[in-house]
């Protein structure tokens, strides 16, 4: 596929919506529009007795309270461990001191540039930074058994939760 041309429809504060003008591998032209959004990180957080930490919160988009694996954004110049890190304070209160990288996906490759890193994240400590918009996120702490079952319940909807912590049972099983 190729290229052709490439408008901006929407700037705003964390995406840009383009419209590109295509040619594809059939010659025919196409339209596609595309979501820019700066890549982000997702973890699953594991406390010291083999439970994670979940957060609850509201979702606008979803008009619902998601229960979800700790994530966000990547700032400029941030670096993903840095940005986990970061997130891990600001939302769940800890740091952690050990972080493992174990893939990562597009969250939603047909419209968006988005790129999730997912971790690991162990041997966490009390470390809280405040940030203007967790005010309203609940921190629960799930232990490991019952995740599948969440998952399978629906109770876990979110797909970077479903699939971060589908990879941690995989890994896990592994070791």
């Amino acid at each position: 596929m190729k290229t052709i041309g490439s408008t901006i429809v929407h700037q705003g504060d964390i995406f840009r919506l383009r419209r590109d003008e295509v040619v594809l591998p059939s010659g025919r032209k196409a339209t596609r529009e595309v979501v820019e959004h700066a890549d982000a990180v997702a973890v699953v957080a594991v406390d010291g007795t083999g439970s994670v930490l979940l957060e609850r919160q509201y979702r606008h988009a979803a008009s619902k309270e998601l229960l979800e694996i700790p994530a966000g954004g990547i700032e400029p110049g941030e670096t993903p461990e840095a940005a986990i890190c970061r997130e891990m304070q600001e939302e769940t209160g800890f740091f952690p001191r050990k972080l493992k990288k174990i893939g990562g996906f597009y969250s939603a490759p047909g419209w968006a540039t988005e790129y999730l890193h997912l971790f690991i994240a162990t041997d966490l400590v009390p470390s809280p930074l405040s940030a203007e918009d967790t005010d309203e996120i609940k921190l629960e702490t799930v232990p490991i058994s019952r995740i599948s079952q969440l998952i399978v319940e629906g109770v876990i909807e979110d797909g970077k939760s479903i699939a971060g912590l589908l990879w941690y049972l995989m890994i896990r099983e592994e070791h």
